[in-house]
């Protein structure tokens, strides 16, 4: 399904490889589809925030891209400065959620974040969640997830429509649920044993969290504007109707889904898969 490339063989390379792989603390997976123009931008602006840690990974997820984002990944990951980043190969695109999950599973620290690759959310908004996730009662139990500010009267009323719709469907608190990073502990990959290949991944996450009664912390993030290439999401007006269709019809399949699990007297959520 998926593949690691390799790091670059030098002094400094390897020396992080050697670290990272006892000492990773936290991985961040970036999927990226057709993102050839913003691999090299996400890559330098990882270095400055990164600073030259090596207690964190990058796993960059090439999402079947039909560009040239295989490319960029071969020569950005060749240069000894990108040494604390890797990719993951998808061969042909299934999804924003399957690209995800591939990276999730193929990651090495003790605590997984996901975020997006072409810069709308500062790769700095997943330090700085680490930081609030480590400060937290029970980090092991907690997830962390952005809450966007400034954004637009058309872009908050989507968001707003869809938590009110979530909310009501699943009977449980939901609100801004596509708004990155989110980030939390290993352990909590055991409750997603049925991940949708789609955007719904992220309300997935949430409803399980809040199932499973695990404290969700926000943490304030800007969204910008993409600086190449075309929105995989809500980026347009009709995008955002895509996303919108795509997250009710997995709002409802889920809430079917749990409804006959509950006649039937079953624990757990069973598979509802979408389509990309």
């Amino acid at each position: 399904m998926s593949s690691s490339a390799a790091l670059p063989d030098s002094a400094s390379g390897s020396a992080y490889q050697r670290q990272s792989a006892t000492a990773c603390q936290l991985s961040i997976v970036v999927p990226c589809y057709n993102e050839s123009g913003n691999i090299p931008l996400i890559l330098e602006r990882f270095r400055a925030v990164l600073a030259g840690r090596g207690d964190v990974e990058v796993v960059l997820v090439n999402n079947g891209s039909t560009d040239r984002s295989a490319e960029a990944l071969a020569s950005e990951l060749a240069k000894p400065e990108n040494a604390f980043a890797r990719a993951v190969h998808v061969p042909v695109n299934q999804g924003y959620g399957y690209g995800i999950v591939s990276g999730l599973r193929d990651c090495r620290g003790a605590y997984l974040a996901w975020t997006h690759a072409d810069l709308q959310t500062d790769p700095l908004d997943v330090l700085l969640g680490f930081q609030q996730l480590g400060q937290a009662p029970d980090p092991k139990g907690t997830l962390i997830r952005g809450r966007r500010r400034g954004r637009g009267v058309v872009d908050r009323f989507f968001t707003w429509g869809m938590g009110v719709v979530a909310s009501l469907a699943l009977q449980t608190p939901l609100h801004d649920i596509n708004a990155q990073p989110k980030l939390f502990h290993r352990s909590f990959l055991e409750l997603l044993p049925a991940p949708p290949d789609d955007f719904s991944l992220d309300l997935y996450a949430l409803y399980q969290a809040a199932q499973h009664q695990r404290p969700v912390l926000e943490l304030p993030v800007d969204f910008g504007l993409r600086k190449h290439g075309e929105a995989k999401g809500g980026g347009t007006l009709r995008g955002k109707m895509r996303l919108v269709r795509r997250t009710f019809a997995y709002i409802f399949a889920l809430r079917h889904s749990l409804r006959r699990q509950e006649q039937a007297g079953q624990l757990g959520v069973e598979p509802v898969r979408r389509a990309a």
